[in-house]
């Protein structure tokens, strides 16, 4: 090639375009694996309680053989936006899910379960979902670790404020559980990355598609368990789990735009505001309270939380970062005047 030229993009390997195709899929599966848990409950009973922490944590090793050090040591020297998506998790959705229960005219189980949803930490499918968006991975994993160990303290804190009934939590089995399912396999897999890079970078193309696989096996066991339940549930709990997530994305993403984050922060934080542990919250709702319509909600929760991170990423995966959001218009204003300055 001449001196000074632009060296030729290789062309994706098919393995990369495949993947990516069946990656963009994801709200598909997540629809199909949600019906097929309703209607064929028996495809999943395979997945035993040892087997589901299993599956996340493979998930969470999937993210992490994309992360390096130097990722973790720039979201420390800008902790501001883990601050506000925490404040978000655990004030701003609660009270959101408080709002909806009561708009939506629901009972007091139902209601209680609704407002339990918005009263745990974010999930850990946030970081496929982050990843996939290409979004700030490291900082996405840095706010579900956040929540997820300030969650000892803040959902029976929250549940009491907003549900009138403490939620007791297993401090210790939280917090190894925490380490167990995110922690270790997050570290795990950046251990891998550094000392054995040439295995990551040849499966790193299939590390999203692994992360979908493993997503949708989690909805449909999820579903599964409760499944007539969740037929029985009718529009009204439907429409109100997805108007949570929904305006949990939606606050997520205009709250950091309001203080002037940068685009690939505010969808970070979208993301992670919208998609809650669906899973933690139908554990404690059968684990604490009497009513098992408490934990119907959670269950219906497995599939909008999924579904609507899952748009979100497709969708943000195709629009660059660089043309949308604050900065971006900022920087065309910018621009704008000064070329008006020098045309005059």
């Amino acid at each position: 090639a001449p001196v000074g030229a632009s060296p030729v993009e290789a062309p994706p390997r098919a393995l990369d375009r495949i993947s990516g195709v069946l990656t963009s899929l994801f709200p598909l599966w997540t629809v199909l694996a949600a019906l097929c848990g309703v209607h064929f409950p028996a495809m999943f009973t395979w997945v035993t309680t040892t087997c589901f922490t299993g599956i996340l944590a493979l998930l969470m090793l999937s993210m992490g053989i994309t992360l390096t050090v130097e990722d973790f040591r720039r979201v420390f020297r800008r902790l501001g936006p883990v601050g506000v998506q925490f404040a978000m998790c655990y004030a701003l959705i609660p009270a959101l899910a408080a709002g909806i229960a009561m708009a939506s005219g629901l009972g007091p189980e139902m209601s209680a379960g609704l407002i339990l949803i918005g009263a745990v930490n974010g999930g850990q499918a946030s970081n496929l979902c982050t990843f996939i968006a290409r979004g700030n991975v490291a900082l996405s994993v840095m706010m579900t670790t956040a929540t997820t160990l300030g969650a000892i303290v803040m959902t029976p804190l929250v549940a009491k404020i907003f549900i009138g009934t403490a939620v007791p939590v297993n401090a210790v089995g939280l917090a190894l559980s925490t380490v167990q399912v995110v922690l270790a396999p997050i570290f795990g897999g950046m251990l891998l990355n550094r000392y054995a890079h040439r295995l990551v970078t040849a499966v790193l193309p299939l590390a999203p598609l692994f992360g979908v696989a493993a997503t949708i096996t989690l909805v449909g066991s999820s579903v599964a368990q409760c499944a007539a339940a969740v037929l029985a549930a009718g529009w009204g709990l439907q429409f109100a789990v997805m108007g949570l997530h929904v305006a949990g994305g939606l606050l997520g993403y205009f709250v950091p735009w309001a203080l002037r984050f940068n685009e690939t922060t505010c969808r970070t934080c979208a993301i992670e505001t919208s998609m809650k542990s669906a899973a933690f919250s139908f554990l404690l709702a059968t684990l604490h309270f009497a009513a098992y319509e408490v934990r119907v909600p959670s269950a219906v929760s497995t599939i909008w939380v999924t579904l609507a991170g899952s748009v979100l990423a497709v969708v943000w995966r195709y629009l660059p970062v660089q043309s949308t959001g604050f900065n971006a218009a900022l920087r065309r204003e910018k621009q704008a005047k000064k070329a008006t300055k020098l045309a005059t």
